[in-house]
């Protein structure tokens, strides 16, 4: 198995703990120092002048938006700000008018908060996907089955967060469509990951760009088909009301827009980097580390998606059998070996998810799976 080298200059982009192996991105991501820098001066141009900073601040967030939406290839009418996956998620169900006797798709993989959104607003039917399923051909078909003549709306991930691999797939999304059914899909962990975010033309998407696109925290865009974007109320109702979808949203009076700001540096220093070499590193990067775990006794390798930055693998089943198992195990590989992953939960033993980032060397892969191997034989 071959090492991969380091990307050049990378770990000196970020300031994180040289003392941890940060193998977690996909959960919190991390600021590079450039954008950091460009956020600062955004605080400080706004400390020293507010009335000039927010007055400027509706056609400031506009612009970039657009050059974002240039990032993404998304049209710049047709997404907002938001600041967080979770809150675009509830904005995108409130859209839809959901009552109780309405049937909302969701699958056992979904991100918490999202399905527990549409489950407060509709009745929810979960599909189960077993994490072994051996491609997203049978992700695809395992969906389908789980659809009824009542399935109004389907929740899916773009990626799952657990899992790490493609669930709304372009050919899922258009057999959603010809059926009629309206698509919500959580792609949280899409853009600066995938070269293509909205490949599929789902009729709600969101993603953080606090994630692997390299924004500030509490920022991530909401993307939504022309059908729809009427229909979509703003979250604070404030001075840009009447300006309708992306602007009402986005607009929430006196608050700190300086992330949305500086968000676009963040996809601007992927494209610098080169962003297909920064995909391909970093993809790489976790098939390494995932080899190496896959040689720990109990570890079985899971099905994948090509190119993610993202691996995981299924633990023994003994191990991270509810939330409270999975977080203690997190906090205890924290603890004894300096390595930050996620630990996820499932009934018959949950999985260790590892991330690859350009910040990241091969050195801490080995450094986990030496002290897994370890911390599993213990147990």
């Amino acid at each position: 198995m071959s090492t991969p080298a380091g990307f050049p200059g990378g770990p000196e982009l970020f300031r994180l703990s040289p003392d941890v192996a940060h193998l977690n991105h996909g959960s919190f991501g991390a600021v590079p120092t450039p954008v950091a820098r460009l956020h600062q001066e955004l605080a400080a141009e706004a400390a020293a002048d507010p009335d000039a900073f927010f007055l400027s601040v509706p056609d400031r967030v506009a612009e970039a938006r657009g050059r974002v939406a240039a990032h993404l290839g998304a049209d710049p009418e047709g997404i907002a700000f938001v600041t967080n996956a979770t809150e675009a998620a509830q904005l995108a169900l409130d859209s839809l008018g959901l009552d109780a006797d309405d049937e909302v798709l969701v699958t056992d993989h979904g991100y918490g908060t999202v399905v527990a959104a549409a489950a407060r607003r509709a009745r929810t039917v979960t599909v189960a996907l077993d994490p072994a399923l051996p491609d997203e051909d049978a992700v695809r078909e395992a969906v389908i089955a789980g659809l009824t003549p009542r399935t109004k709306v389907a929740v899916l991930d773009h990626i799952s967060s657990p899992t790490a691999r493609t669930v709304a797939g372009p050919r899922l999304l258009a057999e959603l469509r010809e059926r009629g059914v309206t698509t919500v899909v959580d792609g949280a962990h899409a853009p600066g990951m995938l070269a293509e975010p909205l490949a599929g033309e789902p009729d709600f998407w969101f993603g953080n760009l606090h994630k692997w696109a390299y924004a500030p925290p509490g920022s991530a865009v909401l993307a939504v088909a022309p059908a729809y974007r009427e229909r979509v109320a703003a979250p604070v109702r404030s001075w840009e009301d009447e300006r309708g979808f992306p602007r009402a949203v986005e607009y929430r009076a006196t608050v700190d827009y300086t992330g949305w700001l500086a968000a676009p540096e963040g996809l601007g220093l992927i494209a610098g980097l080169g962003a297909a070499r920064v995909r391909a590193h970093n993809s790489e990067l976790a098939r390494h580390g995932a080899e190496l775990l896959a040689g720990i006794p109990g570890l079985t390798p899971l099905p994948y998606t090509e190119g993610l930055a993202m691996r995981s693998l299924r633990l023994p089943r003994s191990l991270a059998r509810t939330q409270q198992e999975a977080t203690a195990l997190r906090e205890e590989i924290a603890a004894r070996l300096g390595c930050r992953v996620l630990i996820w939960p499932w009934p018959d033993g949950g999985g260790i998810r590892i991330c690859a980032q350009i910040y990241n060397r091969a050195e801490e892969y080995e450094r986990l799976a030496t002290g897994l191997r370890t911390l599993l034989a213990d147990g």
